[in-house]
Order: structure tokens, then C-alpha cells, then sequence
């Protein structure tokens, strides 16, 4: 069953999510006045997290390097982009057909009845930008990591401390057996995920 705004704020209430936004953000007092920003906090059925400011890499073809291996992952593979200011506020560069990694400035706590889906915010959609679907599972905890797609000819100015993504969130009819907390050998390699991002590991 996915789950409503009241749901979602008494999850929250309880250490779901935080920071926590308890109405949907459209705007920013700063500067003594007011600007508008990519939505973020709680939606109808939803809650729109942000992107940090703290690290956007963006993957780059190193001459000569062999591909990447998922098992052994080679961070070289990825550039730090730096942070930019405009007159719209701060933001980053994602170039054209490239993928980055950047996270969240919310924390989660799943409960062990519950999944969390990432879904694209329809502004950045619109504007060529993907964000791949990621699942929270039931007992994950952490900072999440975020790929951040541009499949189009164009580069794109992405904004930080502003929306980036939806997060859905679904009631199992149970609690599961095992939850991404109580694996066999220890929780799931990436729970307590830090604000950081976190590289693939096996």
C-alpha cells in the first residue's frame, strides 16, 4: 500500500526521515527577500528530498584506463564538480551524457514494515535529467546515495539544498524474516551510510 502525507509525517515523528519538512517548500526567505526553488519536503503521497551541497562527482573517460569493474571499483573514474553560483542561487554542472553521484541531505531510518521508491521530480524530467530508481528496503538506514542521469546533448545546471527526487513509501503486508538490518553476516554493505557518497562495494 503506498502511504499518505499524515502517515508519513508520524513515521517522521518517530525518526523516519531528518531533517523533516512538514509542508511542501516552494520558496526561501534569503537575502531579505523571497526566491523560488525546486519543491522539496512533504508531498500528498511523498516526500521530495534535497541534494547536498557537499560532493557531486561526475564520471569521465580516462584515456587508457580499463572499464570499470563493479567488484573493484576505480574511483579515478570520477571528477569533483565544483560548486557554482548564479544569480538563482548555488549549483553544479552536470555536462551532457554524463552520469553523477552526489546524496541527500536526508537521513532515513526505515522501519522494518516499509520500502522506500526514489522517483524523478517532473522539472528536472522535463529538462533531460534522470534520476534512477533506488530502493530503501525495510531496516536500512543511512544518507542516500543519488545517480543523477543527463542523457541529453546539453548540460544541465543542477541545484543543490533544493528538490532533487520523490521518495514513495509502501507497507508490506508483514514484517519480513529478514530485513536490510538482520542479514546473515552482519546488515546489508550499505547501511549507516553517511552524508557522503557511498561507491560501490561487493
Amino acid at each position: 500500500m503506498l502511504n499518505s502525507d499524515s502517515w508519513i509525517k508520524q513515521r517522521a515523528a518517530e525518526g523516519m526521515i531528518a531533517p523533516f519538512e512538514a509542508e511542501l517548500v516552494r520558496s526561501v526567505h534569503e537575502g531579505g527577500h523571497w526566491h523560488r526553488v525546486l519543491s522539496y519536503g512533504l508531498s500528498s503521497a511523498g516526500y521530495d528530498i534535497r541534494l547536498s551541497a557537499g560532493e557531486f562527482k561526475v564520471f569521465r573517460r580516462v584515456p587508457g584506463a580499463r572499464p570499470i569493474n563493479p567488484k573493484r571499483f576505480d574511483s579515478s573514474c570520477l571528477e569533483d564538480m565544483p560548486l557554482m553560483s548564479g544569480p538563482e542561487g548555488d549549483y553544479f554542472i552536470l555536462p551532457a551524457n554524463s552520469l553523477a553521484l552526489a546524496h541527500s541531505v536526508e537521513h532515513f531510518r526505515m522501519p522494518d514494515n516499509v520500502v522506500g521508491v526514489t522517483t524523478c521530480k517532473s522539472t528536472y524530467i522535463r529538462s533531460g535529467v534522470n534520476i534512477p530508481i533506488t530502493i530503501l528496503e525495510p531496516g536500512w538506514t543511512g544518507v542516500l546515495t543519488l545517480e543523477i542521469a543527463n542523457p541529453t546533448p546539453c548540460d544541465v545546471m543542477v541545484y543543490p539544498n533544493e528538490g532533487i527526487a520523490q521518495v514513495l513509501f509502501f507497507t508490506t503486508d508483514q514484517v519480513p524474516e529478514v530485513t536490510y538490518a538482520t542479514r546473515k553476516g552482519g546488515p546489508g554493505k550499505y547501511q549507516s551510510q553517511e552524508q557522503r557518497i557511498v561507491l560501490p562495494q561487493v
